[in-house]
């Protein structure tokens, strides 16, 4: 029970990678609290069905609303140990056919909607002197990136450098600031990012996913919440301004052709 007493806050908690941090901070007993957009937020708190979890529907790119939620959460829970900035999104295009609104959408809400959130729960952890933030970065972006991706990678790459930058200012206070780059782990983004690219036959594009991964999977929510769990915990207590990969190995090899 690495977790028990501690308070969280999880953007984009309702499905994904948010909902397996969810499900594991909620197993290491954690308090959790679940922000995000998705009408599927009502849906995963009947699922969860349990007095350790609170609800918001909010839009992260809004300040003023999630400054009001950070309030009542204090109000309630007295304290927030732990951010886990995880809501995100994705959309394939081109860069030549990109429109302004497609990028300033992955901006506003990878990018923005981090800082957002940040900003509105650090006063309250620099009062207690103490804190963990989680960034999910990505593999896309500070490693690797495929064509229509260009967005996206951006905003991944830039959440490493806010990552870096923040550890540094917080480290007196006691705060770890790290970020997670997953690889390709099962989620509704996956599932988006796949249909992008083949509309007709999304699930030959995660095959294809599969077969360039060293283990020959995509990772799964849990998987990627159990590193979460690690990061929140006191156990990373020395770790902090780190991206920490989480793919497979699927940035490991150098190339497809050569090996024994």
């Amino acid at each position: 029970m690495k977790l028990d007493g501690k308070v969280a806050v999880v953007t984009g908690g309702a499905m994904g990678n948010g909902l397996g941090i969810v499900e594991v901070f909620l197993k290491y007993g954690a308090d959790v609290v679940i922000i995000d957009y998705s009408d599927q937020l009502a849906n995963t708190l009947q699922e969860l069905n349990s007095p350790k979890v609170l609800g918001y529907k909010a839009d992260v790119r809004d300040f003023n609303m999630l400054q009001a939620i950070v309030n009542d959460v204090i109000n309630k829970k007295g304290k927030v140990d732990i951010l886990v900035n995880n809501a995100g999104v994705a959309k394939l295009d081109t860069f030549a056919n990109m429109s302004d609104e497609v990028r300033d959408f992955h901006f506003d809400v990878n990018i923005k909607g981090t800082w957002n959130m940040t900003k509105a729960v650090v006063p309250y952890m620099m009062q207690k002197n103490y804190g963990k933030i989680i960034n999910l970065s990505s593999v896309t972006g500070p490693m690797v990136a495929d064509s229509g991706e260009v967005a996206y990678a951006t905003t991944k790459a830039a959440l490493l450098g806010f990552t870096k930058s923040l550890a540094m200012e917080l480290v007196n206070n006691h705060i770890n600031v790290n970020a997670i780059m997953p690889g390709y782990i099962m989620t509704p983004m996956v599932e988006g990012i796949a249909k992008d690219t083949n509309p007709n036959d999304p699930n030959s594009v995660v095959d294809g996913i599969a077969q360039g991964i060293p283990m020959g999977r995509l990772g799964t929510i849990q998987e990627l919440g159990e590193l979460a769990a690690f990061l929140a915990s006191d156990e990373s207590s020395y770790i902090t301004g780190q991206g920490i990969v989480i793919d497979g190995a699927s940035t490991l090899p150098e190339t497809k052709s050569v090996g024994i």
